[in-house]
């Protein structure tokens, strides 16, 4: 690490024992934490003490963390099938706070935390906001989401961990957002990468320049976004646009953050095993190539997780990175395995559309994919906005420069519908990016 990069991390929340060590050094403390959390998860939790019985697996026999393929797999399914309290490895007396999904897909998935549990996640969120940027004394504005999901409070407790001055906006009131960012000198925000765009837009409709206010870094996670759309962001908002990562299952935002490389995401390996597996066959995956993640927890009390399938397609590489943190990175999400559409035949992620979507002249960020089945395929009809300058004659050359574009790129052909401004519905938290008109089954 030259003396130019150390100045750039050095500071008030840079732990560099723990960021810099030697990756020998970090994977003996993840043998020695996951015989730990093994234990912690057979001798108290009644699904993970029969799976690994019946895998023969003794925490105790476990001798290096190639044994990692011998524990069975966790899937979200589980806590649901175990809603409320079943997957905790704590009784409910000692956890001190629980987290859940919304359950509009069905029962909702409860977390929970025990006081250590939340310092640490807390520690963890202000060792992620100082990669992205973030120092003591900062501003910054929360637009995530407080309440049963875990985004709001996680960035909180991190930001006052890390020392800043942090506005609990939440998410919705898009007007007193920004006139608060502007009046209160925020100089980080927090927020879903498609509401930053979508306060952009009001900002620019109200004639406020955003490009204008003292933002400098944006920490943006809870959904996919492009590369294409961090551009834009970084366009109309003039701030670095950093990805972080995390899931309620496994702890919150904070499991993984950029720095400011903007080179992937660095997974704390001290706190959580990275895995990346082929989501059919379930063999491990070469370093570089695509496959999905699966983390197994190292420190968490209440909510130990073996082998958590996140169903999220990334790839990871152990490459040096230019800040000189050693933890494996995450390289940007592309998509689900769940959320893959067959379209004509054709494997897509809704962020390979997105890709081609975002940036493109005279359109908005905004837009919606339509799914329905067709015989045994799905097919996809794509909605997009017009600016609000373009001239709705022009709206059938539009679609078809999409249409083409997505076909040489994606290599799908799909009919494109183009809207007028503000036809789109926004998001004040998670986009609803994928409208499936399905048949359930």
């Amino acid at each position: 690490m030259n003396a130019t990069t150390k100045a750039a991390i050095t500071g008030s929340y840079f732990d560099a024992a723990a960021e810099t060590m030697p990756r020998e050094a970090l994977a003996a403390l993840q043998f020695e934490r996951l015989r730990k959390t093994l234990r912690n998860a057979h001798d108290n939790v009644s699904l993970h003490r029969r799976r690994l019985d019946q895998s023969g697996v003794v925490p105790e026999e476990v001798r290096t963390l190639a044994d990692l393929r011998r524990i069975p797999f966790t899937y979200k399914t589980d806590l649901r099938d175990t809603y409320p309290f079943g997957m905790f490895a704590r009784s409910r007396k000692d956890v001190a706070r629980i987290h859940a999904s919304s359950g509009t897909t069905g029962k909702a998935t409860v977390v929970g935390y025990t006081k250590e549990d939340i310092a640490t996640w807390a520690e963890l969120m202000a060792r992620s906001l100082h990669a992205a940027g973030a120092r003591a004394g900062d501003v910054i504005h929360n637009a995530y989401g407080y309440g049963l999901f875990t985004g709001g409070l996680g960035a909180h407790y991190g930001a006052e961990r890390l020392g800043a001055t942090v506005v609990p906006m939440s998410g919705g009131s898009t007007e007193r957002q920004i006139a608060l960012i502007m009046d209160l000198g925020a100089t980080i925000l927090c927020a879903t990468p498609s509401y930053a765009l979508a306060m952009a837009e009001v900002a620019e409709q109200q004639g406020i320049d955003l490009r204008k206010s003292q933002l400098r870094v944006g920490v943006f996670g809870a959904e996919p976004w492009s590369s294409a759309m961090r551009s834009e962001i970084e366009e109309r908002l003039a701030v670095k646009a950093i990805d972080i990562y995390g899931l309620s299952e496994i702890m919150g935002p904070g499991v993984a953050c950029e720095c400011t490389a903007q080179a992937g995401l660095h997974g704390w390996e001290d706190h959580f095993l990275f895995e990346l597996l082929d989501p059919e066959t379930q063999a491990p995956v070469s370093e570089g190539d695509a496959g999905e993640l699966v983390i197994t927890t190292l420190t968490k009390q209440a909510l130990p997780m073996l082998r958590y399938r996140t169903r999220d397609i990334t790839r990871l590489t152990t490459a040096p990175c230019e800040c000189g943190r050693t933890h494996v990175r995450i390289l940007r999400i592309t998509g689900r395995s769940d959320d893959m559409l067959i379209i004509r035949g054709v494997n897509v992620y809704p962020s390979q559309i997105e890709s081609v979507l975002v940036g493109r002249p005279m359109i908005s960020p905004h837009y919606q994919l339509v799914v329905e089945r067709r015989g045994t395929l799905d097919d996809v009809t794509i909605e997009v906005e017009a600016l609000s300058d373009v001239d709705q004659e022009a709206f059938p050359s539009i679609s078809r420069d999409i249409a083409r574009h997505i076909k040489s790129m994606v290599g799908i052909t799909t009919d494109v519908v183009v809207k007028l401004p503000g036809e789109i519905p926004r998001s004040q938290g998670k986009a609803v990016r994928v409208r499936d008109l399905r048949p359930k089954e």
